[in-house]
């Protein structure tokens, strides 16, 4: 099928992590077509060329049912065919550990299955562009292989792979690091931990960040980006439903989030961040004002790395 928004993907922001946006959760069970127009709406806006709406840990059949959704609802809306290129699907396959599982439900965690991912390959219906999981839970790298033998960009995230681990996945098709300095615990071992193995294969990774100012510290989102350079190195909001909105109370999923008056989206217990409030207009200012980069320079992270893995890894036959 051809897809309507070919001609329209030369410019703008793209985002590879939106789990939802001005109040409408993409993990919600109750989605509907008029709010998944909306939010497309309000992301258009904002100057957003293409998004990567992302489904994160659940039951698989639950996983499943949302993508399903998302897949049937944006077959429906031209608009909705226009702004979301695909889907990030990310987990269940991650750590379950305190720190490394993050915002995901860890009752919900399991190792990778290549039974199981093909049930969420189904019923994304061929939308699938990423697929973020633990390397050390996919037992012979299985599903790794699956996904990058059918063009899916396969990424690394919520985990703690050792190196070897992590060389050996990619040579089995890793491609990509999901917002390196989260997704971990916030104390580490100080030279040997998953952000500095990371780092040292950027040559061969993109590496994602959330550049929010709230999820990685400004001086070491700086660090970081030197470290893995601009040509690999992209920018995402990780955006909830409360993308664009002020402080109070939003779902993901099935829990809520509390944002601050800081824009900081926290579980309600406040013991860990649970994605981002953050636009991409908001990002590009801060990017800008925080770590006085370039024009040129922010373009490159929000705009044309991104477009490079969806169009390097766009999957055909899933």
């Amino acid at each position: 099928m051809t897809d309507p928004a070919a001609n329209d993907r030369s410019a703008g922001y793209v985002d590879l992590q939106v789990n939802g946006y001005a109040g409408i959760d993409f993990n919600g069970s109750d989605l509907t077509a008029e709010r998944l127009h909306e939010a497309c709406c309000r992301l258009e806006s904002d100057g957003v060329a293409g998004i990567l709406a992302t489904v994160i840990t659940d039951q698989v059949d639950r996983m499943a049912a949302r993508l399903a959704r998302l897949a049937m609802l944006r077959e429906s809306d031209r608009l909705a065919q226009k702004i979301i290129w695909g889907v990030h699907i990310e987990g269940p396959f991650i750590c379950d550990q305190p720190g490394f599982v993050g915002a995901h439900p860890p009752t919900e965690v399991c190792p990778a299955s290549p039974e199981k991912m093909q049930r969420l390959l189904d019923a994304a219906g061929g939308l699938t562009r990423i697929v973020t999981l633990a390397p050390e839970h996919d037992a012979s790298l299985v599903v790794t292989r699956m996904l990058s033998d059918k063009g899916i960009c396969v990424s690394a995230g919520h985990c703690d792979p050792s190196l070897d681990q992590l060389n050996a996945a990619i040579d089995a098709g890793l491609s990509m690091f999901t917002h390196l300095g989260n997704g971990c615990p916030s104390n580490l071992p100080r030279h040997d931990n998953i952000i500095q193995r990371a780092l040292s294969r950027s040559d061969r990774l993109w590496i994602s960040f959330i550049a929010d100012g709230v999820h990685v510290p400004w001086p070491a989102l700086g660090n970081y980006i030197k470290a893995a350079g601009f040509d690999r190195s992209i920018v995402v909001t990780d955006a909830i439903s409360a993308a664009g909105l002020g402080p109070g109370e939003f779902p993901l999923g099935d829990s809520m989030v509390m944002v601050d008056e800081d824009g900081a989206t926290w579980s309600a217990d406040r013991s860990h961040l649970a994605g981002s409030s953050a636009t991409m207009p908001q990002i590009k200012t801060r990017l800008q004002q925080k770590l006085r980069l370039t024009e040129d320079e922010v373009a490159q992270l929000i705009c044309h790395n991104p477009r490079r893995v969806v169009s390097t890894d766009s999957a055909s036959e899933q």
